[in-house]
């Protein structure tokens, strides 16, 4: 494997894990949208509330960075996925401002809107925000309604590569039912995850029972929709680049063989279920607050082997439906040898800023939250 080549499928791997990261934290997401069925009272919503609102900014900052790593290492995807689908992106980004503006502005004295609206404004957050996230990455599976011609660039009335073919621009694929129910299986996960995560984080046996409780009901609809888009993974078709001519074709059970043909991604998906399952049943039958470790690590696993797979193995990562030729690859769509190469310098620097993150998130968590500390922290959300 060449120069270029290897850096194409680290860049790939980078872009994926960050993608599998951004999957983990949007337990902050599903949190927000249990706040009414977890917190009955003001005093345990707040609990709720400051639990996911201590973790908003690490969401926000990886989205920021996956996008950005993609920019950087693939940019043919994002001028042609942000540029031409922006409808989605432009009601995420929306999604997390509202998030935002509600944590600070909920508690304020005299804010213009009420308590009560700004909480809605997190329901919305947590609902919108990991469906239509799902919903974007199941394209990278089932393709999107777009034309790639670099030719174009060369015209000074309309430099423009990529066209998008649909007056929706992305929201097209909220109407293709296998990519909503990675939609879905996004969102129940984000709340099984929030979950578990108000179980290890909140120390109140209240809120613990009720999120034991209505653990089995998340989970069981996370199943359902997880399984349904991955066993539709498996049997279908996708999509196939010749790496020496760069054509585009389509393969019978194309992602099943990607398990096969690289076995190690298919251990660690199959090591990731695992990790995820476990997590959810060590809290139903014991007392323990770890789920959250066991099922986020395999959330990790298991997002960063699906994404791998999307990517990997010549596989097209974004297929076009109305020009298969202009499906994306990490070959057609990445950056010149040099940038790959420079970023990568810049890469050795994340173990440090891993190292950072894994601090400031255990000084953060390093007090479990109580009744007692929301009624007499006058910093609290």
């Amino acid at each position: 494997m060449d120069n270029y080549i290897f850096l194409q499928h680290y860049w790939w791997f980078l872009v994926s894990l960050l993608g599998a990261l951004l999957v983990l934290l949007l337990f902050v997401q599903g949190g927000q949208s249990l706040l009414f069925f977890v917190g009955k009272t003001e005093s345990e919503q707040k609990m709720l509330i400051n639990s996911t609102g201590r973790k908003w900014e690490f969401t926000f900052t990886t989205l920021v960075t996956f996008g950005g790593a993609f920019f950087a290492s693939f940019p043919l995807f994002y001028s042609t996925s942000f540029g031409g689908a922006y409808w989605v992106w432009l009601l995420v980004l929306l999604c997390f401002v509202i998030q935002a503006v509600s944590y600070e502005f909920q508690s304020k004295k005299g804010n213009l809107l009420g308590k009560k609206t700004y909480q809605i404004f997190l329901i919305i957050n947590g609902v919108l925000g990991p469906v239509l996230l799902g919903t974007a990455v199941a394209t990278f599976f089932n393709g999107a309604e777009f034309v790639v011609n670099k030719a174009q660039l060369t015209d000074i009335g309309m430099p423009v590569i990529s066209v998008w073919a649909n007056p929706l621009h992305g929201l097209e694929a909220a109407f293709v039912i296998w990519n909503v129910c990675l939609g879905l299986a996004v969102f129940f996960l984000s709340r099984v995850l929030a979950l578990l995560y108000f179980i290890n984080n909140i120390n109140d046996e209240t809120i613990k029972a009720r999120c034991r409780k209505r653990l089995p009901v998340e989970a069981g609809l996370f199943l359902v929709f997880f399984l349904t888009f991955f066993v539709k993974l498996l049997v279908s078709e996708g999509f196939v680049v010749n790496p020496v001519s760069g054509e585009i074709f389509m393969e019978k059970y194309k992602y099943f063989n990607n398990l096969i043909q690289m076995p190690v991604i298919g251990i660690i998906l199959l090591a990731g279920v695992l990790l995820v399952l476990f997590g959810i049943v060590k809290p139903l039958i014991s007392k323990s607050i770890r789920g959250i470790w066991f099922t986020g690590a395999g959330t990790v696993l298991t997002v960063l082997a699906l994404l791998l797979c999307a990517g990997w193995n010549n596989t097209a990562y974004y297929p076009s439906l109305i020009d298969l030729q202009s499906s994306l690859t990490i070959s057609n769509s990445c950056s010149s040898l040099f940038t790959l190469k420079v970023m990568t310098y810049v890469s050795f620097f994340i173990p440090f800023v891993l190292a950072y993150i894994f601090y400031a998130w255990r000084s953060i968590d390093m007090h479990k939250i109580t009744k007692q500390e929301m009624e007499n922290d006058g910093h609290a959300y």
